[in-house]
Order: structure tokens, then C-alpha cells, then sequence
């Protein structure tokens, strides 16, 4: 089975692919092994769709990752709303959505760009809820993955280790907007879904995000749970 870092591919795109409906996300898998071969950049037609993707920031952490090149990068062709836009480093990619390898073939990193859809992380299993770059964010599968929260967007990194899911979150920034790896990144304009404890300093960000919008999901969600007793 093709796999991403830490997980099998199925598994990578779970947390968009529930909420399809049903549409099938074809990943045509070659018969070869990933060979030791460097792998070739981007094509220039391939980062420029991503360079002019019109709806919203898509986070990127530059033409390399720890010495892996760009490979794949989506664009508006073929883009699923649920699914979001993603780019891919390293040498299981064969092109856009498209991966090649045998059942050791690792992504070293991906990271997918999302329009946030309320969502609870009690699904994501044991996890961590931490700052990055200023922003709510959580740490899940050992570390190795992360969501962050900025925008109107979540930020899904997928690496194969703790260390480089931080160090690639401390180097996004968007390949089609401006922005800079040195800033911060914009608070979400709405409350994400966090489950567990939060130390201070990242329960200080969620209670004065934008508009208080985590205490008005606050009194929705107890206002509903009154409307559930009362019937």
C-alpha cells in the first residue's frame, strides 16, 4: 500500500474524503518501487496553476523540503472543495494526484490547504493542542501530522516526523498571495474544533480570536444542547 509519512494514503485523505459523499479519489499507483533516483522539480505549468489558484491562500514551504524538491502542486483544474489544494515533495510523485512507489514509498511532506469545515479532533486519536506561529494548531498520529488554523483555512501537514511537521509549519507561507515565513500567521476567523486540554498561552489566542467567535460557538452549542434536554 502507497503510503504517506506515518500512514497509509487512505488514511492521509480521510479528513477530507468523509466528506465527499461518495466521490471516489482515484490514486493510480505504479508497478515499480520508488528507486533511489532524485526526483525531478515541478513542472513550470504545474506551479504556475497553483501560483494563480483563485480562491484563497494555499500554503506551500517553498520549491524544497530538507533537500526534497516540489514535485506535484494542485491547482483550480480538477479541484474538489472538500478536498482542498495541496503540494507534495519528494520522489513518489509522479505528477498531480498521482503517486508512484511499492509499500515503502514515503512522501517526506504534504501539505493541503483547505476551506475549514467545522469539525470536533476527537476523531483524530490521542493529540496535542499547541501554538504555531501564533495560531491554534494540533499535533496528531505521534507527530507526525499536524492541522493548523489560519484564515479561513486549516493547514494540513502530513511528514514523516514530529520534528519536520514543526519545522514545516515554521516555514509556510502562501505560493499564490502575499505573506513570509517570518510572520505570523492570520488568526482563524472562526473557533476550530479543539479537544482536550489547552495550556495558557494558546487558550489566551482561542478567547480573543476575531469577533469572540469561540465564545459565540460557545452559547450555539449550549443553546442547542438546552433545545436537545427540553424535547
Amino acid at each position: 500500500m502507497l503510503t504517506v509519512p506515518g500512514k497509509p494514503l487512505t488514511r492521509t485523505l480521510a479528513l477530507r474524503a468523509a466528506a465527499l459523499g461518495g466521490a471516489s479519489l482515484l490514486l493510480i499507483v505504479a508497478l515499480s518501487a520508488c528507486g533511489t533516483a532524485q526526483p525531478k522539480p515541478v513542472a513550470k505549468l504545474e506551479l504556475a496553476a497553483a501560483q494563480t489558484f483563485p480562491y484563497y491562500p494555499v500554503y506551500w514551504v517553498g520549491p524544497s523540503f530538507e533537500g526534497q524538491p516540489l514535485a506535484a502542486a494542485d491547482g483550480l483544474n480538477g479541484y474538489i472543495t472538500n478536498v482542498g489544494d495541496g503540494v507534495y515533495y519528494g520522489n513518489c510523485v509522479q505528477g498531480k494526484g498521482i503517486f508512484k512507489g511499492g509499500s515503502s514509498c514515503l512522501l517526506p511532506l504534504q501539505v493541503t490547504t483547505v476551506v475549514y469545515s467545522r469539525h470536533f479532533n476527537e476523531s483524530l486519536g490521542p493529540q496535542h493542542n499547541i501554538l504555531i506561529r501564533g495560531v491554534p494548531a494540533v499535533e496528531y498520529d505521534e507527530g507526525r501530522s499536524l492541522e493548523v488554523y489560519s484564515g479561513h483555512v486549516a493547514i494540513d501537514i502530513f511528514s514523516d516526523s514530529l520534528a519536520n511537521a514543526l519545522r514545516a509549519a515554521n516555514e509556510l507561507y502562501p505560493v499564490n498571495a502575499p505573506g513570509s515565513a517570518r510572520e505570523n500567521l492570520p488568526p482563524p476567523v472562526y473557533c476550530p474544533g479543539l479537544y482536550g486540554p489547552q495550556e495558557i498561552a494558546l487558550a489566551r489566542v482561542t478567547e480573543n480570536l476575531p469577533g469572540h467567535v469561540c465564545q459565540h460557538a460557545a452559547k450555539q452549542i449550549e443553546f442547542l444542547e438546552s433545545v436537545r434536554k427540553s424535547h
